[in-house]
């Protein structure tokens, strides 16, 4: 029987770490939608006398494109995914996107699709199964990482990817790989081992934002009011990540496919946070231009026991705009913009960087 549609419930997202390997997949839990496309570009070859084109010919890699959306928990799926999110029994310290940085071979997302009515994660299904299809993006690398968070509204996470191939299986009995050789552009040619299913691990359903801190009162000695979730300070309403890695395509001669997508540096983060103003205090734009002292933003996320979930530390960061709004009918707001660079894998002073509760294995 021919199916009707697919609906989030029958869709399950998985990931691994190496896009040559056959397993190593992990499940992505509480997301809320995935994205995909490609993109064929093709030039014409034309001819003096004949109006018709000769032939239409591939000169570039096809543009592969993926993107994800899933509610913020424990870090854990960060972890998955090949972020460096810190745990309460770790010792050493890494930048947050220092896994990301390095070229190599990408990772694979693999989009499981169980039958019309069907749960994915029912205890009794086996994600190899002849009932089931998948979709394949095969050798991802990271392009953008943001997370927001606002009043009335979960944290939510997006992740999207450059990619060098796509494919789809109508029979997840066997899952072809969808990763490519990026120097010849030909299939890895080994099968994609996929897990069971699952509803997740971790006691978090989603977090919420009456259970959110920002730290910027380091920076009210010499340019801002403290404006900490605290009754003194602004009273915030949003505040907003972004760690944007664009990538550039690398091709050569004899080559069908990109060698690599690597990225374009300096990546610089930005911190985004807009409250409600309510006291205004004393500062001088002079001063702040004369002060260059590099500080730290910190984004705390608690679960409902009060217990950190999560946090999001902004090393080395330096304080870039202030915008104030008024107008009848709405409350004065103001709007903060911060930055900071990241830096190399073993720079622990400038960057981004995560811990989290999670201490489940990847």
């Amino acid at each position: 029987m021919a199916r009707n549609r697919v609906i989030y419930q029958s869709e399950a997202l998985f990931v691994n770490k190496d896009a040559a390997l056959e397993g190593g997949y992990k499940q992505l839990e509480r997301v809320q939608s995935a994205n995909y496309s490609y993109t064929i570009n093709r030039q014409d070859v034309n001819q003096y006398g004949q109006l018709g084109k000769l032939d239409s010919i591939i000169l570039d890699a096809p543009t592969v494109s993926a993107d994800a959306t899933y509610y913020l928990t424990d870090g854990y799926t960060e972890r998955v995914l090949g972020f460096y999110v810190q745990n309460t029994t770790d010792t050493a310290s890494g930048g947050f996107v220092s896994g990301h940085l390095a070229d190599g071979s990408g990772r694979n997302l693999i989009i499981l699709t169980t039958p019309e009515g069907t749960d994915a994660d029912l205890p009794s299904r086996t994600a190899l199964a002849a009932v089931n299809s998948t979709i394949g993006i095969g050798n991802c690398y990271l392009s953008d990482y943001s997370v927001d968070m606002s009043v009335g509204a979960i944290p939510t996470v997006s992740v999207s990817f450059d990619a060098l191939n796509i494919n789809s299986d109508a029979d997840a009995a066997a899952v072809l790989n969808p990763a490519i050789h990026p120097v010849d552009g030909t299939s890895v040619g080994n099968d994609a081992t996929l897990p069971t299913p699952t509803t997740g691990q971790g006691d978090i359903a989603a977090l919420r934002p009456g259970n959110i801190t920002v730290g910027i009162s380091n920076f009210a000695s010499e340019t801002l009011t403290d404006i900490g979730t605290d009754a003194e300070g602004a009273h915030i309403q949003s505040a907003s990540l972004s760690i944007p890695m664009s990538r550039s395509t690398l091709e050569r001669l004899g080559s069908r496919s990109a060698y690599a997508r690597s990225v374009d540096f300096p990546v610089v983060s930005t911190l985004s946070v807009s409250a409600i103003l309510n006291e205004v205090e004393s500062q001088n734009l002079a001063d702040i231009i004369d002060d260059e002292e590099e500080r730290e933003v910190t984004l705390t996320l608690k679960d409902n026991a009060g217990v950190n979930a999560v946090r999001y530390t902004l090393k080395g960061c330096s304080f870039d705009s202030e915008s104030i709004s008024s107008s009848i009918g709405a409350n004065k707001s103001v709007d903060f913009t911060f930055s900071t660079s990241v830096g190399g894998p073993g720079d622990t002073s400038h960057g981004v960087f995560m811990s989290g509760v999670s201490a489940t294995a990847v």
